[in-house]
């Protein structure tokens, strides 16, 4: 099983900064791609960013030149650096890893159990 703990999560004011992380764990031969996804009440989850193992990024249009999202391929862990907050990126943050468990198993998506982020004055 792979496990994802995510940490960084709080309050900060507009304007203000945060740094989400995530560590996965447990059993698994591999992981390709990683990343942050965050739901808000009465939404859909939406992607915010992705990264693959050769580095790759993707960002969800809302969060474009202000979030930054890097991953450390020896450990498994993957960070979302989150600048310039609005209030409207309030949500519960997401990790995702894609992975598999055995060298001849399926790719399958894994989730934290997510970290709230609330931007408010």
């Amino acid at each position: 099983q792979v496990q994802l703990v995510e940490s960084g999560g709080g309050l900060v004011q507009p304007g203000g900064s945060l740094r989400l992380s995530c560590a996965a764990s447990g059993t698994f031969f591999s992981i390709n791609g990683m990343g942050w996804y965050r739901q808000a009440p009465g939404k859909q989850r939406e992607l915010v960013a992705v990264i693959t193992v050769g580095g790759t990024t993707n960002y969800g249009d809302s969060v474009k030149g202000r979030f930054t999202i890097s991953r450390d391929n020896g450990k498994n862990t993957v960070d979302l650096q989150m600048n310039s907050l609005k209030p409207e990126d309030t949500a519960v943050y997401y990790c995702n890893a894609n992975a598999r468990r055995f060298w001849n198993s399926k790719w399958s998506d894994y989730w934290g159990q997510g970290t709230q982020v609330t931007v408010s004055s």
